[in-house]
């Protein structure tokens, strides 16, 4: 299972927007925070500039992160620039972390249709298919990404997708898929996501299994022992721990 983005050796930690304690979420800060905690996957989400320049934040507007009001599309990079989250920091290019960081890897939400052809455009420029996975709320712009970058992109299916192959696991059905992980909740309207056998039945059909956002303790210790190949958190220094003490405590460590 190990193809690009996914190591063979698992279970890793990929940090949900940079993850808490190096800055505020989508910054450069938070994500160079991570990779100094070993983390080799960072988790993040793009909107487009009204000038057509991929930046990493979550939100659609403005205001929640900094004191500023606006969408991310109604504002060029120029403008973007020059807006400063509490402490000084800055919203990132998203360019700008594929080299700044070439050694790791970006599991990215594209969060706007108009996002999906500029995002791949830098990859492609990046040589960075290798390096990403594209997972989002929308089965249609992950299909675009898959189009664009062609099979060797690593892909999560978006909500119908995933609908219908936990249906087909449930009944016991064998399926296909050129997906190659699956990045859930640990619950979804009810259902649990999170059982042993649930997970043994896509570990079958060759896919890894990552459960977000995940950040208490006692969690990420059970969704490991079920078999879950990743985990995607905020508290990145508890995951680094869970995942340290289970690695001292596997035979031959």
């Amino acid at each position: 299972m190990g193809v690009g983005f996914l190591p063979s050796q698992t279970p890793f930690g990929i940090a949900h927007r940079g993850g808490r304690g190096g800055g505020p979420e989508n910054t450069t800060a938070a994500f160079l925070h991570a990779v100094e905690l070993g983390f080799s996957h960072l988790e993040t989400d793009v909107h487009l500039t009204s000038d057509g320049v991929v930046v990493a934040f979550h939100d659609e507007n403005l205001d929640r992160m900094m004191d500023h009001a606006g969408r991310i599309a109604d504002h060029t990079w120029l403008e973007l620039s020059q807006l400063k989250f509490g402490g000084g920091h800055a919203i990132p290019r998203f360019d700008d972390l594929l080299h700044l960081l070439p050694d790791t890897r970006f599991n990215i939400d594209p969060k706007a249709d108009e996002a999906v052809e500029p995002l791949c455009k830098l990859i492609q420029q990046a040589d960075a298919v290798d390096r990403v996975c594209i997972g989002a709320f929308s089965d249609r712009r992950i299909r675009r990404a898959k189009e664009l970058l062609g099979p060797e992109l690593c892909t999560s299916p978006g909500p119908k997708e995933l609908a219908g192959l936990l249906v087909q696991a449930r009944a016991g059905r064998s399926f296909e898929t050129d997906h190659n992980c699956l990045q859930i909740p640990t619950s979804h309207l009810g259902v649990r996501l999170d059982g042993h056998w649930l997970v043994s039945r896509f570990h079958e059909a060759g896919l890894q299994i990552h459960y977000w956002t995940v950040n208490d303790r006692g969690e990420m210790e059970r969704l490991l022992e079920a078999g879950a190949d990743a985990i995607i958190t905020d508290e990145t220094e508890t995951l680094r721990e869970v995942l340290g003490n289970r690695k001292s405590a596997s035979p031959g460590s």
